[in-house]
């Protein structure tokens, strides 16, 4: 995959219109509670600044559904940007508009200026070809460094490269690459894991997974159906009746191109995910009629373990517990301080798994913390995602 980066412009006088990712968690008051997506972008944002460009920033935040909703304007992040960057942020009141048009033709090179919430604007969703046309009236080049987004066709990460030369910024250009080389030329033994709530949601990689990995660990509550269609009776755990089938076949799948495919050997149960003073451990084959499995147990992170460490690539997503509640969250923690321990090259992607190892204190042992949620999981699946279609068709900028 060759794309252009910023690297390949020349950006004296120009403004770059850089679709950002700064979907950050707020606290209550609003205030911006973890920056570290502001922080992914700075490299990119300070490059285009020393080159002599000015920076017009876009981003969206929360899911306004193309209204404007106070809480959800972006003055905090425009403040925490301006802190971490140690430049003035100056912040538009609106997407687009004369307002906003005025404020792009004063900046100056070396200025850095953001957008309001692109999602207030019903069209960005739609990918609307004439609020695309508007961000593009703004600048020169369209600089993409959003690979959260790249999954989906909206108008300020897609629509707008229609209308101006698209280059990736360099969080854009490290995502795509990592992810292609681990697609492509991983090292061997190649192991993966796979969590979280719904099997429907992880079919399509778990199958891309077959023809990659040596090695799959299932867990989450997704690993509950593959359990009941081997014959265990799951008690009131999440099951999806419909994905039954579905896991039979992909564990014969397995077992024909000789995938090792591990499930759960012990879980830990409760009533409810509520009754963590309830919580025990048995094995899979044991559990009672009105308890759910919540999380893997003891024995399995064991395992897990064990089979991480023999691993010289190791492919992570999804939870492999309520990780919301700390008396279910054990087995994840456990399994990404195996995945830190071991000497495999480490790749996570989506939040809940990145906030695990975070929370385990290991998040700088990890090889590679993808910013890609539902992208990095399209991406292992091999579709065509348009934020990146856009970067791979363009002519010389």
């Amino acid at each position: 995959m060759t794309i252009k980066t910023v690297k390949d412009v020349d950006w004296q006088g120009k403004r770059a219109f850089t679709r950002v990712d700064f979907n950050v968690p707020r606290t209550e008051a609003g205030e911006v509670a973890d920056d570290t997506k502001i922080r992914a972008a700075l490299p990119t944002i300070s490059y285009l600044l020393q080159e002599g460009a000015a920076v017009i920033l876009a981003t969206h935040l929360g899911r306004p559904k193309g209204k404007v909703k106070e809480d959800l304007r972006l003055n905090a992040v425009a403040e925490r940007l301006q802190d971490l960057l140690g430049v003035k942020v100056i912040k538009a009141d609106e997407v687009v508009g004369p307002e906003v048009e005025r404020l792009a033709q004063q900046l100056q090179p070396g200025q850095v200026m953001l957008l309001e919430n692109v999602r207030f604007h019903p069209g960005e969703e739609k990918n609307d070809r004439h609020l695309a046309q508007q961000y593009a009236k703004l600048a020169d080049v369209f600089v993409s460094d959003a690979f959260g987004t790249v999954h989906r066709a909206h108008a300020s990460n897609s629509g707008v490269a229609e209308f101006l030369p698209a280059v990736a910024g360099f969080l854009m250009q490290k995502e795509i690459e990592t992810l292609t080389q681990t697609l492509h030329n991983a090292e061997k033994p190649v192991l993966a894991i796979v969590g979280g709530s719904k099997t429907a949601d992880k079919i399509g990689v778990i199958k891309a997974f077959l023809q990659l990995a040596d090695t799959i660990l299932l867990g989450g509550g997704m690993a509950n159906t593959f359990l009941q269609a081997q014959g265990c009776q799951m008690g009131k755990s999440l099951v999806e009746a419909d994905q039954l089938e579905n896991a039979r076949q992909i564990m014969q799948t397995a077992q024909e191109l000789q995938v090792e495919l591990l499930l759960p050997v012990d879980v830990t149960i409760a009533a409810a995910v509520d009754d963590a003073a309830g919580a025990q451990t048995v094995p899979v084959d044991a559990i009672p009629d009105d308890k759910m499995a919540l999380d893997i147990g003891p024995e399995t992170r064991r395992l897990f373990a064990e089979r991480i460490k023999q691993a010289a690539t190791v492919i992570w997503n999804g939870p492999l517990g309520v990780f919301e509640v700390e008396a279910f969250a054990q087995g994840t923690i456990a399994v990404a301080q195996a995945v830190a321990e071991a000497q495999a090259f480490s790749l996570i992607g989506g939040g809940d798994v990145v906030a695990a190892v975070e929370k385990a204190g290991v998040a700088d042992k990890i090889s590679h913390l993808s910013t890609g949620g539902g992208a990095t999981l399209e991406f292992w699946e091999g579709k065509e995602l348009p934020g990146i279609v856009v970067l791979e068709q363009r002519e010389e900028t």
